[in-house]
């Protein structure tokens, strides 16, 4: 066998052979540039498109309250009661005048009923019938307004009750049981159903950052049922402490923290590489290698720097030229 593989290399050289094989036959491929999207690294944190306040319509102290950080919420929910002390006692006045008119508006009906009885026997005067039947309608108007005061007082108090403004999670609850509060003071934070991502890129990529760009999440260090994409919804056109905001919509985001980082690649910039498919390259004691076709049919082994993986190929920095012909290893 030693004999074999000492006699090989003489014989391709009687024949005028260089000492490297011939090229295997099969399929080659053509070294070319191409576009590639560079893409920068930012973390971004899990926000919610909308974060509402729960306010209180009334002033007063909290009677009751019903929800906590973390509940979940449906629009309309009761989250907390404010009670003012000022109301009862003003509903129970109106109560008590209610009732008197009531009684005086009972006597002066009794009243007309027998003023009515002597007028028609010819004992009473008209103008005397003319009076009751007054004094029915004035003490019937007396107690219709005395009963729209009490349902005033009584619909004031229901303000009392704080509603959910929108459906979605409590983030903050900022009052207690027995808390004072001022007619639209905030009882709870929601956050929507609907959570982004929030990106905050240097300001020198600010024109270069489009609404519909893709994004990539790097989903390694999450659960669940993360999409590994997704795109640009708003770029807005304020620049903060030198920093361009963005938010990207990813789907299966509504099972985490607001507030919490995920890591994306944006893609920033456009540039000429060289792309090759990984079949094409070989590693041999940590030092990647491209085989190369000549034009006479020989091929030869060059050493490549070997660059980022993509979806279109493995970059090659170095070792390779645009024409270009290599065959697989």
């Amino acid at each position: 066998m030693r004999l074999t593989g000492l006699i090989l290399p003489l014989t391709l050289a009687s024949l005028g052979l260089p000492t490297a094989t011939l090229a295997q036959t099969g399929e080659t491929y053509t070294v070319a540039e191409q576009q590639i999207v560079d893409r920068k690294a930012v973390f971004a944190t899990v926000e919610s498109v909308d974060v509402v306040s729960a306010r209180a319509r009334i002033g007063g102290t909290i009677g009751e309250l019903r929800v906590d950080e973390g509940d979940a919420v449906i629009a309309g929910d009761i989250l907390a009661i404010v009670v003012d002390d000022r109301i009862a006692p003003q509903i129970g006045a109106v109560n008590g005048q209610v009732s008197a008119l009531e009684s005086q508006l009972a006597q002066a009906r009794i009243d007309l009923t027998r003023a009515q009885d002597l007028f028609d026997r010819g004992i009473f005067p008209q103008a005397r019938l003319d009076q009751a039947r007054t004094a029915v309608d004035v003490l019937d108007g007396q107690v219709s307004a005395a009963r729209q005061n009490r349902n005033v007082l009584v619909q004031q108090s229901r303000q009392g009750d704080v509603l959910a403004p929108a459906s979605g999670r409590v983030l903050q609850v900022p009052v207690t049981s027995g808390s004072v509060v001022l007619p639209g003071e905030a009882v709870a934070m929601i956050a929507s159903d609907l959570y982004l991502l929030r990106l905050r890129l240097p300001e020198r990529h600010a024109r270069s950052i489009r609404e519909g760009d893709a994004v990539m999440v790097d989903v390694s260090d999450l659960t669940g049922d993360v999409s590994p994409s997704g795109y640009i919804r708003q770029v807005y056109p304020q620049v903060e402490d030198g920093r361009v905001i963005a938010d990207a919509v990813v789907e299966g985001l509504g099972s985490y923290f607001v507030g919490e980082r995920v890591r994306v690649y944006v893609a920033v910039d456009e540039r000429a590489a060289i792309l090759v498919p990984a079949s094409y390259l070989a590693n041999r004691y940590g030092v990647d290698y491209a085989r190369l076709l000549h034009e006479d049919g020989s091929h030869s082994d060059i050493v490549v720097q070997r660059g980022l993986d993509t979806a279109d190929g493995v970059e090659v920095l170095g070792g390779l030229a645009a024409g270009d012909l290599l065959v697989q290893p």
